[in-house]
C-alpha cells in the first residue's frame, strides 16, 4: 500500500490503457497520479507517432489545448491579487471593442436580430457565462465565427486582432443568463497582456513556468524537442467539426503531423488552448493548485485565492444554465469555478469522485483533476481529437477510486 492506495488495484490502469491502444482508439497514452505530493503511479503505452513507430513516453510533448485555460485563469488571478484589476470589471475597460454590445434576442433566426446587452465582466469570461461562443458550438454566433474563421489557433492572426473581431459579433445571450463553452478565456488572455504590458507567453514564463520549473511547456514546441512532439490523430473527417462530425473510417487518422505542425511557428498565443508540454510539467502546475498556490520556494497565488477559484461560481450546476454546446466535462452535478469545473455531487455526475474536485480537459483527450478531499492530483495524456470520442475520463476516475482504500 502507498499513500492509501492498493497498488495492485492501481495496476489495473495498465491493461485498461493497453486496451485502448489495441482497439486503435488512442495512438498512445500516459497517466500520472500523486497523493499528498508523493508519486504513487505512472504508466505509458502505445505510440506518439504511429508513422515512425515512436513510443509514447514520459518525455512526450503533447498539445494540451483547453488545459491551457486554468493556466490563463491563474495568470489573470495574479493580477487580481495585485489590485490591478477586479473580476467585476467589464472587459471593455481593457478591450474597447467590447463596448456597446448586442445580444441575440431569444429565438433569433438571423444574426441581426439583436438587443442591447451589457458588456461581459472578467468573471463571466472565466466562467463561460459571457454570451461568447466557439465556432464548433451550435447556433448563429458559432456559425458566424466559423464563417469568419474566428478561432484562436496558432496562425490565425494576433491575439489582439482576433479578440477585436470576436467583439464585433453579437453575444449568443445576455451575459450571466446562461452557460456556454466559449473563447472567453482567450479574451481573458488578451486582458492579461493589456494589463501587464507583456505578451502572454512572457507573462506565463515569468510568473508561472519559471517558478514551477515547467521548462517544456510553451506556445511553441521547444527548439530542442527533437522528435518528442507527438502526432495528433482523429477518427473524424475533421477533428474540429463537432456539429457535423463524420466518421472517417480509420479510427486513427493523422490530423496534425509533428513535423509540419503550426505549433513549431506559432504566431498567436491562445490562452484558451495554445500550450504544448509534457505530463510532468503539467503535474507541477496541478500540484500547485492542490497546494493552494505554493510553488515550493515561491508562491503563485494565495491559498484563499485558490480556494475561491476552485469553488462553484454558478447558481447551480452547469446543466441548469447550459444550452447545447460542447464541454470537456459532464454538466449534471458539475459547477464551474475560475477556469475549471467543480464537482458538486458525484452521484449526479455519475462518476466516482469527491465534492470539490477541480478539473478540466483538452480537445486531444487530455485531462486533469485535483481532489482536495484526498489530496490527490491526476494527469492523463493522449493525442486524439475530439475528446468526446470515448469515455476514458470517467473510466480512469473509476479505476483510481477503485484503488483508493484509505
Amino acid at each position: 500500500m502507498s499513500e492509501g492506495f492498493d497498488l495492485a488495484r492501481l495496476e489495473r490502469i495498465r491493461p485498461w490503457m493497453q486496451s485502448y491502444i489495441e482497439a486503435r482508439k488512442y495512438p498512445g497514452a500516459s497517466v500520472l497520479v500523486r497523493r499528498n505530493g508523493t508519486e504513487v503511479f505512472y504508466a505509458d503505452c502505445g505510440l506518439r507517432n504511429i508513422e515512425e513507430d515512436l513510443p509514447f513516453t514520459r518525455e512526450t510533448i503533447a498539445r494540451i489545448y483547453s488545459m491551457t485555460k486554468p493556466v490563463t485563469s491563474v495568470a489573470l488571478m495574479t493580477l487580481v491579487e495585485r489590485g490591478l484589476i477586479h473580476l467585476g470589471a467589464p472587459v471593455s475597460e481593457f478591450i474597447p471593442g467590447f463596448a456597446q454590445m448586442q445580444a441575440l434576442i431569444p429565438g433569433a433566426i438571423r444574426l441581426d436580430q439583436t438587443e442591447p446587452a451589457s458588456t461581459p465582466t472578467l468573471q463571466q469570461l472565466l466562467t463561460h457565462t459571457s454570451g461568447l461562443s466557439y465556432s464548433f458550438n451550435p447556433g448563429l454566433v458559432a456559425e458566424a465565427m466559423a464563417d469568419q474563421r474566428l478561432d484562436f489557433t496558432p496562425k490565425r492572426g494576433t491575439l489582439a486582432e482576433v479578440a477585436d473581431k470576436v467583439a464585433a459579433l453579437p453575444l449568443a445571450f445576455q451575459p450571466g443568463a446562461r452557460w456556454m463553452y466559449s473563447v472567453g478565456i482567450d479574451i481573458a488572455g488578451r486582458v492579461v497582456e493589456v494589463v501587464s504590458g507583456k505578451t502572454l507567453d512572457q507573462f506565463f514564463d515569468e510568473e508561472i513556468f519559471q517558478p514551477l520549473d515547467m521548462t517544456e511547456t510553451a506556445f511553441n514546441v521547444p527548439a530542442d524537442a527533437g522528435d518528442r512532439f507527438a502526432n495528433l490523430y482523429t477518427p473524424l473527417d475533421d477533428p474540429m467539426a463537432l456539429n457535423a462530425a463524420k466518421d472517417g473510417g480509420d479510427t486513427l487518422r493523422l490530423a496534425d503531423d509533428r513535423k509540419t505542425s503550426s505549433y513549431h511557428t506559432t504566431k498567436q498565443r491562445s490562452g484558451g488552448g495554445g500550450l504544448v508540454g509534457t505530463i510532468d510539467d503539467y503535474m507541477k502546475f496541478t500540484e500547485m493548485l492542490r497546494r493552494g498556490g505554493d510553488a515550493g520556494d515561491h508562491r503563485i497565488l494565495s491559498t484563499k485565492t485558490l480556494a475561491f477559484m476552485m469553488s462553484n461560481h454558478l447558481k447551480g450546476d452547469i446543466a441548469e444554465m447550459g444550452i447545447p454546446s460542447f464541454a470537456e466535462q459532464p454538466m449534471v452535478g458539475t459547477g464551474f469555478g475560475i477556469g475549471g469545473s467543480v464537482t458538486l455531487n458525484p452521484g449526479r455526475v455519475g462518476v466516482p469522485g469527491s465534492v470539490g474536485d477541480f478539473a478540466w480537459g483538452g480537445m486531444a483527450s487530455t485531462a486533469f483533476w485535483v481532489d482536495p478531499v484526498h489530496q490527490m492530483s491526476v494527469v492523463f495524456f493522449t493525442q486524439l481529437s475530439p475528446s468526446s470520442s470515448y469515455p476514458s475520463r470517467a473510466q480512469l476516475r473509476a479505476l483510481i477510486h477503485g484503488a483508493l482504500i484509505e
